[in-house]
């Protein structure tokens, strides 16, 4: 009876449909936790490797940001592991408390890390459209790994009083029975996690993809009123190598900023409403919570949609591998023994 007394209190199912085989398993938590766990991970190592195969995406200072991200949604999915392995394996629940403050930290600052690197990301296409003469003085490999470096700073910071008793970081859809119990949201922290980072990284998105699209709207009239002007090919070809490329690539990463708000949206307004005390309900909170952590697999999918470079990068990150496979197993059947030498080093 202790042990059955254990398992009931040490986690929590919003969402399961009963027993199976007479052990608790939240079902539908896990199915939703383990595929995302795997969708994460091997979307963003794929990215990974894209980046590290493809030089062309280095022409873009951007590819430094869009690389924090996916180490960040990485390591999202690898934290992931931490509630599937919960519902599988069913701990004793002796470190149950920190086991769940760890883990909503972890997360908390994983996905503060993507934000500010989309604010970031907005900053540096709109020095690169606003300012394109001064944009190379401005924007310096060197100058992007201390911003890199700040941000980790800055997001590993701002969570930490969570961990001195002022509220929850933010996570919701508890596995963990104490989470949902035990550890509540606090009004004043969540207004100071909404006033000095949700907000500012709003506010500077909308501020940079306003002013990036009104004058590119710009650009494209005066090419336009060129082209009727001198309706010749060298007008044409003037007006081709301005602001399109950076348009473009603007418009690739605002449908990636796009998708993380339209995802995150549910869970900003159900964080706010539960510090409220105006709404407290687990199922919303886990569909709200597992909502908001998908986009670490939405922005692989939406870079490989939108932007042909990656494209090209993904194509032969792929016939190397397979050609690599390929070249394997040829060996295999012209050499099926090899002999030993005293001296020799496979790889």
């Amino acid at each position: 009876s202790s042990s059955v007394m254990n398992i009931s209190e040490h986690l929590s199912c919003p969402l399961g449909f009963g027993h199976y085989n007479a052990v608790d398993i939240c079902i539908l938590e896990t199915v939703i936790i383990v595929l995302l766990t795997f969708l994460i991970i091997a979307g963003n190592l794929t990215v990974i490797f894209v980046f590290h195969c493809a030089p062309l995406l280095h022409h873009y200072t951007t590819s430094y940001f869009i690389q924090t991200m996916a180490y960040a949604d990485l390591f999202v999915g690898v934290s992931c592991l931490v509630p599937t392995l919960s519902l599988l394996h069913y701990s004793t629940g002796v470190h149950e408390s920190l086991t769940c403050q760890v883990f909503g930290y972890i997360i908390s600052v994983l996905k503060s890390v993507s934000m500010a690197c989309l604010a970031c990301i907005s900053v540096d296409r709109y020095l690169a459209i606003t300012k394109p003469l001064s944009y190379n003085q401005l924007v310096t490999p060197c100058r992007l790994r201390i911003c890199i470096s700040l941000i980790w700073i800055y997001s590993c910071l701002i969570f930490l009083p969570s961990f001195f008793g002022w509220g929850k970081p933010g996570y919701h859809g508890d596995i963990f029975e104490w989470c949902a119990t035990s550890w509540l949201t606090n009004a004043y922290f969540t207004g100071f996690i909404v006033c000095l980072l949700y907000a500012p990284a709003a506010f500077v998105i909308c501020f940079t993809y306003f002013h990036i699209f009104k004058i590119c709207r710009q650009h494209t009239k005066e090419i336009s009123d060129r082209r009727a002007r001198f309706p010749n090919h060298e007008g044409e070809a003037a007006g081709d190598t301005g602001h399109s490329p950076d348009r473009r690539y603007a418009t690739v990463l605002f449908r990636i900023t796009s998708v993380f708000y339209v995802l995150w949206l549910p869970y900003i307004i159900y964080f706010l409403l539960e510090s409220s005390r105006v709404l407290e309900n687990p199922a919303l909170s886990f569909l709200t919570t597992w909502l908001a952590i998908s986009n670490s697999f939405c922005n692989c999918v939406i870079y490989s949609l939108s932007n042909s470079v990656f494209r090209l990068g993904l194509r032969r990150l792929s016939e190397t591998i397979c050609s690599s496979c390929v070249r394997s197993k040829d060996r295999d059947v012209r050499d099926p023994k090899p002999r030993k030498r005293a001296n020799s080093c496979s790889i």
